[in-house]
């Protein structure tokens, strides 16, 4: 029986960022959002638009029809040779891949980077059964050094110095070298050209598969995918099943919206098509290729029209890149490997309200994750309806929110909906704010609401509005 997930608590999580997360992030998000503007511009923003359309369009109509596409992608891979397992759950979808461990006799898995693997806490599953597991993405491998998971969806390490890299290559592997990315880059190099010779399994996830021929699509900047898909006799991926495209053009847009809006380029450095093992004696590659369609809640998420679009999501990370939240807080303060807009709606369907309730509200609803999608997800409409979800509650769980949110929600509606109540209210707020009001801006407030003020000031209440615009529509 599988474990109910251990809940998140954003609040808390956020407190313990160390004070330097917010710089960190915040130095590297500008440089990406800097680069895809550039190249989003040179495209031009009527085709960019027109693009961004056409990738909504593509991954809806593979959504909607999941059942065609992935049965047509099961006999397409098993017609290459490969072994295809069905994985309801996290659970189910880390024993498929300890079996396949077990009957090769594994004590050696090299990974490339994949958070589908994350999803499902591979690693814990894989290291509790007595095998080693090794993260060969420079950025994995380094906050695998470090016990910790990854910080950002595309850059998991991006938070951290060349002189942290440096002491702790110095900590772990006994290794001095010069805080310098090249040098460093090099000593990781290294140690994981021997461990890719001896591995006994190979590991990937999947950005896409193409159903018509069955084919694995790795998008990534290092030559450590190829090495994990390639050398060991024994390759496992781990692929949601909402990655499905339907064919070879469908996946030519997502590609060209792939790498612009993640890190700001044209195409990534290595493009890699996998499709099953050698079929020839001149062909050089695994022995074995397992393909593990992941559900894990993604079924339940395509049941419900609301937030089903949530699975449109090609994790390019734009929509980390952009928020004020994940720039101020940083990726570990959500508690889920998705951090960000998307691992707000994404967590909180797969985990349940009762676990990642707080997530929802890890958003100040400005928009920009809607506006920067490069397929056009709705997310902020998805939030709200995950907010009244947790607070509501639903017919899988009871409410998960506090009591006393629950009341002030209520309360809020129902002053916002009643005309005298929303003006006495507002007088009433007008009067009682005066106290903290300090050049029209509030930098202090009492109580819980100071958690509002602790960051940046708050404007002060005007509770003129409707005189305003009376007088706007006289002139």
């Amino acid at each position: 029986m599988s474990r109910a997930p251990t809940p998140i608590d954003f609040r808390a999580n956020s407190r313990g960022v160390p004070p330097t997360m917010a710089a960190a992030v915040q130095k590297a998000t500008t440089k990406f959002l800097g680069t895809r503007a550039t190249l989003v511009e040179a495209v031009g923003n009527d085709r960019w638009q027109a693009l961004r359309q056409a990738g909504h369009e593509v991954r809806l109509h593979a959504i909607t029809h999941l059942d065609h596409y992935l049965a047509q992608a099961e006999r397409a891979v098993t017609d290459a040779g490969g072994h295809v397992h069905w994985a309801r759950d996290a659970e189910e979808a880390c024993r498929i891949v300890l079996d396949v461990c077990a009957q090769r006799g594994v004590k050696l898995a090299v990974k490339s980077k994949s958070m589908a693997s994350e999803e499902i806490g591979l690693n814990r599953a894989m290291e509790a059964a007595g095998i080693r597991v090794l993260e060969t993405d420079l950025g994995e491998y380094i906050v695998q050094l470090k016990s910790m998971g990854p910080a950002h969806i595309v850059v998991p390490a991006f938070h951290l110095s060349k002189e942290e890299i440096a002491a702790l290559f110095q900590e772990k592997l006994g290794v001095g070298a010069p805080a310098e990315a090249e040098k460093l880059t090099h000593v990781a190099r290294l140690k994981l050209r021997e461990e890719f010779l001896s591995a006994d399994l190979g590991i990937s996830g999947g950005n896409f598969l193409v159903a018509e021929t069955g084919t694995i699509v790795m998008v990534t900047n290092e030559g450590n995918g190829r090495m994990c898909t390639t050398v060991p006799p024994v390759h496992v991926a781990i692929v949601g099943i909402d990655k499905v495209v339907p064919d070879w053009e469908s996946l030519a847009v997502l590609l060209k919206l792939l790498a612009r809006s993640a890190t700001g380029q044209k195409i990534t450095c290595y493009t890699s098509f996998i499709g099953g093992p050698p079929r020839r004696a001149a062909e050089t590659g695994p022995q074995e290729m397992h393909l593990v369609l992941l559900d894990n809640g993604r079924s339940r998420i395509l049941g419900c029209p609301e937030t089903r679009e949530t699975l449109l999501c090609i994790r390019c990370g734009a929509c980390l890149n952009i928020c004020p939240v994940f720039n101020t807080v940083g990726g570990y303060a959500y508690g889920y490997p998705i951090s960000g807009p998307t691992g707000s709606i994404f967590a909180t369907q797969i985990l349940g309200g009762q676990a990642a309730g707080g997530l929802p509200f890890a958003s100040t609803l400005c928009g920009a994750c809607n506006d920067i999608c490069p397929v056009k997800i709705p997310i902020t409409d998805i939030l709200l309806h995950l907010r009244h979800r947790v607070v509501e509650g639903d017919e899988q769980e009871a409410a998960a929110a506090p009591y006393v949110l629950r009341l002030a929600a209520q309360a809020g509606s129902a002053a916002l909906a009643t005309t005298w109540f929303y003006r006495m209210g507002s007088q009433m707020l007008k009067r009682l704010q005066a106290p903290f009001v300090r050049e029209g801006w509030m930098s202090k407030l009492p109580g819980p609401l100071s958690r509002w003020t602790m960051g940046r000031p708050f404007p002060a209440f005007g509770a003129d509005f409707r005189g305003w615009w009376r007088r706007r529509a006289g002139r």
